[in-house]
């Protein structure tokens, strides 16, 4: 089962993304329906918005009167809170039944507006966000639900920024355009990425990726994207984790790099290491067995948990290594030096550029040319470490 998290702000078109993605297969599970059934009346949600807001907020029919609900929380944000504070409990209750109850193949769509609000994207293998610009979105609430331009311009700026869903974002779908140009973007989205993710997880595979050594110009998306992955480790090894680093080239600003992030997790031991490891298919990646990266295979001491991305939009490693060894640390001087030696940035990235570029049969001949240099510049970076009062404690 492949979970997604579905979000965008109110008028963007995210049902419209949603309906797309059901024709195709997913299970859609709704947020917005659900939190209309949790305080439907005679449930203990209806009685804890009315003992909370008065009975002002009751319609003729016994229902909650949503308009005025609306004026009221969307105009005060401690009032906002308030109803989040009654109703996101209960939607959240309901929300994992449904997802428990779906097959174990599916891809699960999870339709919640305020995902980015409540900080939820770091539950999901992938988020998807769906875009319009703010006038945009107040245009549509105007002119195709009849809402009060006033009260349209509230809610649009109740809910998070483009820059926090930026953050959040997996895939970004712009839906700024004419209605059903986003489709296409949503069908290429489905087949390349989310029913090839779900598989790959289903059979604890990672995605495929080139044979070969490929380095690109540095990414500004890069480190963007490494704190999303960060935020998702960390939030499924919580106290197990000493510490979760961004690591690796793409770490380093302006380095030429496989596109690949590197990450890094420490705990306590090997034994912590391996139950993270597997633990973190919850957020779309699988621990890789055999060759090199197996610290069991014929007795060997690798000292980590080596997992790998079931996703094929994004080539992810991560290490999860004990607190005794000594490679972690390695890993972060390293990377640290680079970052404020721009000489010896500049040299490995002429180095990456040549070992890339000269034939190599694997991604491990690639790495294994490099390792004369790298244990020169670790030597070297421990004196820089020395002379600068560097430290491997957590900042």
């Amino acid at each position: 089962m492949l979970r997604v998290g579905l979000t965008g702000g109110i008028g963007s078109g995210k049902s419209t993304v949603a309906s797309r993605l059901v024709g195709h297969g997913a299970v859609l599970v709704d947020a917005d329906r659900l939190a209309r059934e949790v305080v439907e009346p005679g449930t203990a949600g209806f009685d804890a918005v009315v003992a909370e807001f008065g009975p002002g907020i009751v319609a003729r029919d016994g229902s909650l009167d949503r308009a005025s609900l609306g004026r009221i929380v969307f105009q005060d944000s401690s009032r906002l809170q308030a109803l989040n504070a009654i109703v996101h409990p209960l939607v959240a209750e309901r929300r994992s039944v449904l997802v428990d109850r779906a097959p174990a193949d599916a891809v699960v769509v999870e339709d919640i507006p305020l995902l980015v609000e409540n900080c939820l994207g770091v539950g999901f293998p992938l988020v998807v966000v769906v875009h319009a610009p703010a006038e945009e979105r107040v245009r549509r609430l105007v002119d195709e639900r009849g809402m009060d331009a006033e009260d349209a311009w509230a809610r649009v700026r109740s809910q998070a920024g483009d820059a926090a869903r930026r953050a959040a974002a997996d895939v970004w779908l712009d839906n700024a355009g004419p209605p059903g140009a986003v489709l296409a973007l949503v069908d290429t989205v489905w087949e390349q990425r989310m029913v090839p993710f779900e598989a790959n997880l289903r059979a604890g595979r990672a995605a495929e990726r080139p044979p070969r050594a490929v380095v690109v110009a540095p990414d500004p998306e890069w480190p963007v994207t490494a704190a999303r992955l960060v935020a998702r480790l960390r939030a499924v090894a919580g106290d197990r984790a000493h510490r979760v680093d961004h690591i690796g080239s793409t770490s380093v600003p302006g380095l030429p790099a496989k596109d690949v992030i590197d990450l890094q997790v420490v705990v306590d031991d090997m034994a912590t290491a391996t139950g993270v490891a597997e633990d973190l298919a919850a957020v779309g990646l699988v621990r890789r067995t055999g060759r090199w990266w197996d610290n069991t295979r014929d007795g060997g001491t690798w000292d980590k948990a080596m997992v790998q991305n079931a996703d094929p939009g994004q080539a992810v490693n991560c290490h999860v290594r004990p607190a005794d060894s000594s490679t972690w640390r390695d890993a972060l001087l390293l990377r640290d030096y680079l970052r404020d030696t721009p000489g010896a940035s500049g040299d490995y990235a002429r180095l990456k550029r040549e070992l890339a570029a000269t034939p190599h049969d694997s991604i491990d001949d690639y790495a294994e040319a490099k390792t004369p240099w790298m244990l020169f510049t670790l030597a070297t970076a421990d004196a820089w470490a020395d002379r600068t009062g560097w430290t491997s404690a957590p900042t």
